[in-house]
């Protein structure tokens, strides 16, 4: 039998090389996006989110569902000006489609303010706020989620960023939010807060986290 010639230099053998620990987002790290999203101007939120108390009124109720409808597919510098005109138009006694030219969601939101009253009364009593939210217009699986936390519920919204966090470790977008919870006090819906920003923003690539882990997914100036 021949021998097998001598590996090149610097090569290793792909089968004696233990694959890389699955990620886990340490205390240490998330204080490090918490750390930078302060300092670029999100303490507001962050304490917005951890003081949010359910709401009172049909109004408030109201525009908190115009508000994630117009956020829904959308870059949300480009939804708050479109949300803005919705609100003005509304206010003037005039319909969205005024101002809005997506037709589906423009009814969407007439529909809500016309029966404002009605629906924040049904919510209010309703024992399952996110099977609820689910139930208007233009709110789906994902974002009743957006809602119900912009109405004060303390809930987890599992779009892709924090799906792929969560997944690195193989747990869900909650369970996740929850962990870190526990270890920070937060609530969980602040965590997600939290979490969601750093991604949106640019400092954890959620898809590089999944993939390779925190040193190649953080940049502490995006």
């Amino acid at each position: 039998m021949m021998a097998r010639p001598p590996a090149p230099d610097g090569y290793v053998d792909p089968m004696t090389v233990p694959p890389l620990p699955r990620p886990h987002l340490t205390l240490a790290q998330f204080r490090q996006l918490e750390e930078a999203l302060r300092g670029a101007g999100y303490g507001d939120i962050i304490e917005w989110s951890e003081n949010l108390r359910p709401a009172r009124d049909c109004r408030t109720f109201a525009k908190e569902a115009i508000y994630v409808i117009c956020n829904s597919g959308m870059k949300v510098t480009v939804a708050n000006p479109i949300y803005w005109r919705c609100v003005r138009a509304l206010a003037r006694g005039q319909s969205a489609t005024t101002v809005f030219g997506h037709a589906g969601k423009a009814a969407a939101i007439d529909h809500i303010w016309l029966h404002r009253k009605v629906l924040f009364a049904a919510y209010r009593i309703a024992e399952n706020k996110l099977v609820y939210c689910a139930t208007l217009p233009f709110v789906g699986p994902i974002t009743r989620h957006h809602l119900a936390k912009n109405l004060g519920v303390n809930t987890v919204k599992p779009d892709f960023h924090l799906a792929r966090l969560a997944k690195a470790e193989r747990l869900t977008a909650w369970e996740l939010c929850e962990r870190l919870a526990g270890q920070t006090g937060y609530r969980e819906s602040t965590i997600d807060t939290i979490l969601w920003r750093a991604c949106a923003d640019g400092y954890l690539d959620s898809s590089e986290y999944l993939a390779e882990g925190w040193m190649a997914a953080f940049n502490p100036k995006p």
